[in-house]
């Protein structure tokens, strides 16, 4: 499935949607991001390193949501807020970033060793916290140095891919 088709069925199921954009509600997800990235190191400090790998990946998603907030961009799908950080927002970096993190989780998160590809270890959960302290500052400079015109070009782009504007 292409990434435009994926992108037209979440606007149909209302996963992703253009509203109105919120400052108040971009502020309040870069808070929670903050929060997920001091409950990892909690957890992290206390051994328990599933738990600080998937905190730190919520510290990065939040920061994604914070970011569409912002644009009046809501999203509910972490995949098509990978797909839309690269694609629409053109950050490459951030989204490999995203993306890798997003895969840890999902393995962390959702299966139990022997399932899991590789079982967190205090290496891998440390390595986690660390790239979310590079992303998260990253996004949030990245958010605040966005003009109005580039979210209006791509609140633009995004209305001409889920088919809601006649091109």
């Amino acid at each position: 499935m292409k990434s435009s088709d994926f992108l037209i069925k979440l606007n149909k199921e209302g996963k992703l949607e253009i509203v109105e954009s919120s400052e108040q509600m971009s502020l309040s997800y870069e808070k929670k991001g903050v929060e997920c990235r001091e409950v990892a190191n909690l957890a992290f400090n206390n051994g328990y390193f599933e738990s600080a790998i998937t905190q730190s990946y919520y510290s990065m998603y939040n920061n994604v949501l914070s970011l569409f907030f912002k644009c009046g961009i809501k999203c509910e799908n972490h995949s098509a807020a990978a797909v839309i950080l690269k694609e629409f927002f053109s950050q490459k970096e951030l989204y490999s970033a995203f993306s890798k993190a997003k895969g840890e989780r999902i393995d962390k998160q959702y299966y139990v060793t022997p399932s899991q590809n590789n079982p967190a270890t205090k290496e891998s959960a440390r390595e986690m916290i660390s790239d979310a302290m590079v992303f998260n500052p990253k996004m949030v400079v990245f958010k605040n140095n966005l003009k109005l015109e580039e979210i209006k070009k791509i609140r633009e782009k995004i209305r001409e891919t889920l088919q809601l504007v006649k091109k």
